[in-house]
C-alpha cells in the first residue's frame, strides 16, 4: 500500500470469528440435509473461507460437509477489464446433480464473479439448489444477484476495496476497508 492508502478495520479478529459462527448456525438452520451440501469456494479468499466453514460445520453439527473449488476466470464477461490471475484448478468432489451447492466468496461487488462461477458450476451438471455465502456485501451490483448468507453489509465507494484476512493464509485476521486516494487509481 502506498502512503495514500488508508486501511480501516471493519471486523476485528474476534468479530470475524463471531460472524463465522453466526453464518455456520444460519447454514445449519437453513440446510436440512448437511450431508447433501457441497461448499464450493471461489478463488481466492472464498477457498480459504470454505475451509474455515467446513471445520465450523463439523464442530457444530458433527457432519463432514464436502468442499470443492470453482474457478470462474474463463467464464467472466469482463476479463479484459479485470485481467487474469493464476488459475486455480476446479475441484468438485462429487457429481453435483441432486446436491445443494453453497458458493462461497469473500466479497460480493458487481455480481459478475458470482455469475461466472454459476456458469462454470453448471458446466459440471445441474445441482438441486445453488446458494451464495459472502463475508461482505459492498453494494454496487450490476447484476440481480444477492447472497443467501451475508456476514456484513458495508456500503463502499468505487475507490475503496474490502479484504478478508485469515490467520492460516495472512498471519492476521479480520476484514478491512482499503481507501485509495484518486492518485492511486490508474
Amino acid at each position: 500500500m502506498s502512503n495514500k492508502t488508508k486501511r480501516v478495520i471493519i471486523l476485528t479478529a474476534v468479530e470475524l470469528r463471531k460472524t463465522i459462527s453466526r453464518l455456520t448456525s444460519e447454514i445449519i438452520e437453513k440446510v436440512k440435509k448437511l450431508d447433501n451440501l457441497v461448499l464450493v469456494g471461489i478463488p481466492t479468499r472464498g477457498i480459504d473461507l470454505a475451509k474455515v466453514l467446513e471445520k465450523e460445520l463439523l464442530c457444530e453439527s458433527g457432519v463432514k460437509v464436502k468442499r470443492g473449488i470453482i474457478d470462474p476466470t474463463f467464464y467472466r464477461d469482463d476479463q479484459n477489464r479485470v485481467g487474469t490471475r493464476l488459475i486455480k484448478a476446479t475441484d468438485i468432489p462429487t457429481p453435483i446433480e441432486e446436491q445443494e451447492i453453497l458458493l462461497i466468496d469473500d466479497v460480493i461487488y458487481t455480481g459478475r464473479t458470482i455469475r461466472a462461477a454459476m456458469d462454470a458450476l453448471y458446466s459440471w451438471g445441474r445441482p438441486q439448489k445453488v446458494m451464495l455465502l459472502v463475508m461482505v456485501d459492498r453494494g454496487h451490483r450490476e447484476l440481480p444477484i444477492q447472497p443467501d448468507f451475508c456476514g456484513k453489509q458495508v456500503l463502499t465507494s468505487k475507490n475503496e476495496s474490502i479484504s478478508l484476512r485469515l490467520n492460516n493464509v495472512d498471519n492476521e485476521e479480520g476484514v478491512f476497508l482499503n481507501c485509495f486516494s484518486s492518485e492511486d487509481i490508474t
